[in-house]
């Protein structure tokens, strides 16, 4: 009689410490199903409903494997926590949109030295996954997904992001990774493996040729360095990132990288113009449609930029001091001074190496330079969109994202001689830390 009570009794108190693991930690209830389902990505489930029958009966024994599996899991990060916590792992999340030297940026944390582990746009695969399946984003699915596959990758587990990978990894390896050579990491050779001839096409991955990634070599390498960073343009909201925060197994910070959105758009409208051709259009005629999808959605991008900005610079309780506002202007034209900045910010020691690579890249010759570039002379960068937007444009955008402007210290022009007058400072002197 005592086997025959041993098995449920244990499986109670085995989703007892999970339940409440789940609620303290993530209150992420459906990453679960995501895994076990890699071919359906988007498919949901509670956790509670992988492991229990409506009439509240237990699962078959298949499910109860799969649920014990999960807990030993679970009790496993336990121990990645008091790793955390003993040796001081940092975990970098950088928030941007596209378009405001994001990339520039995240080659600050890049090239650390090796004990970074740096990821460039790993939720580019989430969002393509979602756009393809629901023929469009929905927001509120793809800021769960965002949420949950940047906490599982500060973990250094993989799987997750696996299930969004097209095509499907093969044995955990994968030639399909977005942008692989823009992280050092994935390139070194603990996880540079050797390409086959005949077999595999070589990776030009940075300074050498390796073969498909392996991302279980990917996890190890990253188990073993000491800090990691991520770098990311898709999420939209600061507050859906409240889980990262709360997480005991993690220490993370978040820095928020802003750009005047006049600048951005003229960006944007060079880099992507086919997507802007609209714009264009509005220039020349002299009028800009406010009520224009195309306007509505950069309305809505300067409202979740300055509403995130509004929830990091109040600092609440469950933020703390964990958010740091960075302008790229300011960057632009202090580069030395604000990456300092940043890694004061972070804890992290600031190597040879990062200035090393800032004082090489920020002093680029012209040829070095182009639209996806890092390596431009940063100074001529900050005001140089003055001199290729319309005055109709900026008015346009001065009108929708008002008070993004504002909040961010960038002055308004009233003439087309006040933009292009270079003798005017349109970037206030304003301060947004205390470090």
């Amino acid at each position: 009689m005592k086997i025959k009570y041993t098995l449920p009794i244990v499986f109670v108190v085995a989703l007892v410490i999970i339940e409440k693991e789940n609620n303290i930690i993530s209150r992420v209830s459906d990453k679960v199903a995501l895994k076990q389902t890699p071919q359906n990505p988007l498919q949901s489930s509670g956790f509670s409903t992988i492991l229990l029958k409506q009439n509240g009966s237990l699962t078959s024994p298949s499910r109860m494997k799969s649920a014990f599996t999960l807990m030993k899991r679970r009790l496993e990060n336990y121990s990645v926590h008091q790793e955390v916590m003993t040796r001081g792992k940092k975990h970098i999340l950088l928030l941007a949109t596209t378009r405001t030297g994001s990339s520039f940026v995240g080659e600050f944390f890049n090239q650390q030295g090796n004990d970074m582990f740096y990821l460039f746009e790993p939720l580019w695969h989430v969002e393509r996954m979602l756009t393809l399946e629901n023929g469009g984003t929905n927001a509120t699915a793809a800021a769960k997904a965002y949420r949950d596959v940047l906490q599982q990758l500060f973990l250094c587990d993989f799987s997750l992001l696996e299930s969004f990978i097209d095509p499907l990894p093969v044995d955990h390896i994968t030639n399909a990774l977005f942008r692989r050579a823009s992280s050092s990491s994935l390139c070194e050779n603990s996880v540079c493996s050797p390409f086959i001839k005949g077999v595999f096409e070589p990776y030009h991955c940075r300074t050498r040729r390796c073969g498909p990634l392996n991302l279980t070599m990917a996890s190890e390498s990253c188990l073993k360095k000491e800090h990691r960073a991520i770098k990311s343009v898709r999420v939209r909201q600061l507050e859906t990132l409240r889980p990262l925060a709360e997480d005991p197994r993690l220490d993370v910070k978040f820095i928020q990288l802003v750009r005047d959105p006049r600048a951005v758009l003229a960006s944007r409208m060079v880099a992507f113009a086919a997507k802007y051709r609209n714009w264009k259009q509005w220039a020349m005629d002299g009028e800009v449609p406010i009520d224009d999808d195309g306007v509505k959605n950069l309305k809505g991008n300067c409202d979740n930029i300055r509403m995130s900005a509004e929830i990091g610079l109040r600092q609440p309780l469950w933020l703390g001091r964990r958010y740091m506002l960075v302008r790229y202007e300011d960057i632009a034209r202090f580069p030395m001074r604000k990456a300092k900045e940043m890694y004061r910010f972070t804890g992290i020691p600031f190597t040879p190496r990062v200035k090393s690579w800032i004082l090489r890249n920020t002093q680029a010759s012209k040829g070095a330079s182009g639209v996806y570039s890092t390596q431009k002379k940063s100074s001529e960068q900050v005001e140089k969109w003055r001199f290729t937007l319309p005055f109709k444009i900026a008015q346009a955008v001065q009108k929708v994202c008002g008070q993004t402007l504002k909040l961010f210290g960038y002055k308004f022009v009233s003439s087309e001689e006040m933009l292009t007058n270079k003798s005017i400072s349109l970037i206030e002197d304003k301060v947004f830390n205390f470090l």
